[in-house]
């Protein structure tokens, strides 16, 4: 059964936009689909395709970006020769995959963008690592991308459910619950994507069989396929990047789930740190969230970047992640968590949901954290901050209790004139109070 993702309907509207005069780049995480989509996507929208996957590309077309690029006509004429491809001016596809392994093909596209008879794909993850563009002078005919894991609707399509996202939405447009036994029945299916995730292999597998233990099985592969790329990629810091991968569970465990830097050694500095943080951002591995010092429609102007939060990009992944100590995690706390049973931290998995959803529709992760030394009383911390109309819009996240919420109550009154909507993100059905709106945590891809 074919995955449906929306990135589709991004690339047809690319290809009739574009018309040849731009390739486009999609970046993304290891395994998160990246190649699967542009297959399916060359297949059913040109007449022809050509997918050079530069991991496993044999020397033979390797060479001809070395020596033939000069004259394209003798370039496609050999190509075509050597993969027994035919081409058919614009209405071919030529795919450049994991083209991060061979920087000398991404150089290329500006030549072949300009030469327009056929249409450019490239993809890859770790994109940007100066390893792979070093000594190429990037092409500015590229349009970029990213894929992110599966989102909820993408989940619930893959469950052949369509119907139940376009209700949710209706919902939020009118700020309109969903009714208790709808909503008892999202939030189990939310519960489900929780705990599967959004890796396209985790998902199917979960869709054919309902089984979380094969799911979980598939997921510690791609965990331990993110700490080969570490040792082979993440050169001269391969051990602080390990480091903060594996210490992301229990840094997202903690209370304020801000990243202490003491936990991976006595005296250890964000400076030092910096590359190896940025390694696993730029990889698609971690969403970072960083903290505002003085919310404004800016929210990228007053941040500091020695305080930050450190998320996975993928919550399927960061529950297996957590596990990791077992050799397969049990089916009783897979219940647990399904029937909100479970006895651990299970605000972790809420908030890096949260994350998760956010960035995927867009938003730049920030914080608010306020600590006054002197009144207690002062102090606050808001998970996360969005900018909408020219606003800003807190966000606290609540796994189960939302009775208190004194934070977001100072963040508005020390903020009033910069707050537009105040959002609680919670398991609950949907409900308004004053300025503040009540927000199923399957909403949250809509704001």
């Amino acid at each position: 059964m074919p995955l449906k993702r929306k990135i589709y309907n991004v690339l047809k509207k690319w290809k009739k936009e574009s018309n040849g005069s731009r390739a486009i780049l999609i970046e993304g995480a290891r395994r998160v689909g990246k190649s699967y989509i542009v297959k399916e996507f060359a297949q059913n929208e040109y007449k022809s395709s050509l997918i050079i996957d530069f991991s496993t590309a044999r020397k033979a077309i390797k060479d001809l970006f070395e020596n033939e690029t000069y004259d394209l006509d003798s370039f496609f004429m050999y190509l075509s020769v050597v993969t027994g491809v035919k081409f058919y001016e614009r209405n071919t596809l030529i795919v450049f995959d994991e083209v991060q392994l061979y920087p000398r093909a991404r150089q290329m596209i500006k030549s072949l963008v300009e030469d327009g008879r056929y249409d450019y794909i490239e993809t890859g993850s770790l994109i940007s690592i100066k390893r792979n563009i070093q000594d190429i002078l990037i092409p500015s005919e590229e349009k970029h991308i990213t894929l992110n894991p599966m989102d909820f609707e993408e989940f619930l399509w893959a469950l052949g459910d369509d119907v139940t996202m376009p209700y949710i939405k209706k919902c939020f447009e009118t700020l309109t619950p969903l009714g208790e036994g709808i909503h008892r029945k999202v939030i189990g299916l939310f519960r489900q994507y929780m705990i599967v995730g959004g890796m396209p292999q985790a998902v199917k597998q979960y869709a054919t069989n309902k089984d979380f233990q094969l799911v979980d099985e598939i997921k510690r592969d791609i965990l331990e396929l993110y700490r080969s790329d570490i040792a082979k990629y993440a050169t001269g810091y391969e051990n602080k990047v390990r480091g903060i991968f594996d210490d992301i569970p229990a840094q997202l465990s903690r209370h304020e789930k801000r990243f202490k830097l003491s936990s991976l050694g006595k005296g250890t500095r964000f400076r030092n740190y910096e590359d190896a943080f940025m390694w696993l951002d730029e990889a698609e591995i971690i969403n970072i969230c960083f903290n505002n010092m003085d919310p404004n429609v800016g929210l990228g102007l007053n941040v500091d970047r020695l305080t930050l939060k450190c998320y996975m990009s993928d919550t399927g992944l960061l529950f297996s992640h957590a596990f990791s100590d077992r050799e397969i995690t049990e089916k009783n706390v897979y219940k647990s968590i399904l029937f909100d049973r479970l006895n651990l931290n299970e605000g972790m998995f809420f908030e890096n949901i949260v994350a998760q959803m956010l960035n995927s529709c867009g938003n730049k992760l920030f914080f608010y954290n306020n600590f006054d030394r002197s009144d207690s009383q002062n102090n606050m911390e808001i998970d996360f901050l969005i900018r909408r109309n020219l606003k800003i819009c807190p966000i606290e996240v609540k796994s189960s209790s939302y009775s208190r919420h004194a934070s977001i109550d100072k963040f508005i009154a020390k903020y009033k004139n910069r707050i537009g909507n105040s959002y609680i993100i919670y398991t609950k059905d949907l409900k308004v109070e004053k300025e503040t709106i009540y927000l199923p945590v399957y909403m949250t891809s809509l704001l």
